[in-house]
């Protein structure tokens, strides 16, 4: 079994940043994908960004450009730095990670863009 839980979410203005950060613990497969995905009101969760454990990275065309996700394998976290942030990135963020048996979600954190 593996846990997920997000932090560094909340409120902040539009062109403001903020960073999120998933720590997992547990059984976790060494060979594995690590996810942010977002789910707006009324809307389907979409993936924001993903990495590897080889470090290879994918973003959504959204986040690409403004969002930079990494990980640090000895720590079993991942991060996602988000820069100039608009109001539609307004969401909960949730960190997933994906082994060839088994997907893990975390329970979320909010995100706000607002003045």
């Amino acid at each position: 079994q593996v846990q997920l839980v997000e932090s560094g979410g909340g409120l902040v203005q539009p062109g403001g940043s903020l960073r999120l950060t998933c720590a997992a613990s547990g059984s976790i497969a060494s060979i594995n994908v690590m996810v942010w995905y977002r789910q707006a009101p009324g809307k389907q969760r979409e993936l924001v960004a993903s990495i590897t454990n080889g470090g290879r990275t994918n973003y959504a065309d959204s986040a690409k450009g403004r969002f930079t996700i990494s990980r640090d394998n000895a720590k079993n976290t991942m991060s996602l730095q988000m820069n100039s942030l608009k109001p539609e990135d307004t969401a909960v963020y949730y960190c997933n990670l994906q082994s060839a048996l088994h997907s893990y979600w975390g329970q979320g954190t909010q995100v706000t863009v607002s003045s």
